[in-house]
């Protein structure tokens, strides 16, 4: 049976959310889009994650995903700054999910592993990797890149919905 889906990998944070679009046709990746959306940092809390909602909302329907992945969130040594990216991250996961996506959780350490071969690599191992494993992506920011990493962790390991 042939695999044909469209992946939309998400990257959380307040400050910038990266997101990338793939698809898949079995083993074949392809690039589709790829961003990061912005949050004005000024707004209260509840504003900005409003905006990451509605900008995950504009890209859903713009590319209409077949599926959704995205970072689990690791333990951080501020417990502040751990708990805005929870909010982003539940933004994120609940703006997919009201879309009607299956959401598939990953490990930072797996994301990595799966893109570069190494569970700890840094962000521009990572950018070098999809730029090989994605022709076409360009010069992305770190967040946009992160995002299409962990659409290609999904492609690998995530369950076909389809």
């Amino acid at each position: 049976m042939k695999v044909i889906r469209c992946i939309l990998g998400i990257d959380p944070g307040l400050r910038h959310t990266g997101w990338g679009v793939i698809r898949q046709e079995d083993n074949r990746l392809s690039f589709l889009a790829a961003g990061r959306i912005n949050p004005d940092p000024t707004l209260p809390m509840a504003e900005r994650l409003k905006a990451l909602a509605e900008g995950l909302s504009h890209i859903i329907t713009l590319h209409a995903p077949d599926e959704a992945a995205i970072e689990e969130t690791f333990v951080n040594k501020n417990a502040a700054s751990a708990l805005k990216l929870g909010q982003a991250r539940g933004a994120a996961m609940l703006t997919t999910a009201q879309a009607g996506l299956p959401v598939t959780e990953y490990s930072a350490n797996t994301i990595k592993q799966t893109v570069t071969g190494f569970g700890h690599a840094d962000k521009g191992q990572i950018q070098a990797m999809i730029n090989i494993l994605l022709p076409g992506s360009g010069k992305l920011a770190p967040d946009a890149a992160d995002a299409l990493a962990i659409a290609v962790c999904h492609a690998h390991h995530g369950k076909h919905y389809g």
